[in-house]
């Protein structure tokens, strides 16, 4: 009888943790859900905030901005080298990478100019 009750108890403890583990794991899914993702402008500040702080250089502007499947891609404009008159002033554009939760993947200088300066034109435009 012992053995009935010892069985039964065991079973009842099994449902048990079978229950308390789905709850667990539908609480993680909802807090993942629940975990917005950041909105354009969050990005934005973000990209801004973490370019700034990993070169020393204030972003001016940013001149192109999408999401791609990896996250987010952006062009900032940054002030490199300030010269008098400001037209002479040396500007770089940076593409930067973020992940979908705004955190920067990586960075790379893609042009640098002067202020002053408008681009080239290309091809025959």
């Amino acid at each position: 009888m012992s053995n009935t009750k010892n069985t039964q108890e065991s079973q009842s403890s099994q449902k048990s943790q079978k229950s308390q583990d789905s709850q667990n794991s539908s609480k993680s899914n909802d807090d993942r859900t629940a975990r917005k993702r950041p909105s354009p402008m969050e990005v934005l500040r973000q990209a801004r905030g973490q370019l700034a702080e990993l070169t020393g250089m204030e972003a001016e502007s940013v001149s192109s901005f999408e999401q791609t499947e990896e996250g987010w891609a952006l062009e900032v404009e940054v002030l490199e080298l300030e010269r008098v008159p400001d037209t002479m002033s040396l500007m770089a554009s940076y593409q930067v990478e973020l992940d979908p939760d705004g955190q920067l993947t990586g960075y790379r200088r893609v042009r640098r100019y002067e202020r002053g300066r408008s681009d080239a034109r290309r091809g025959g435009r």
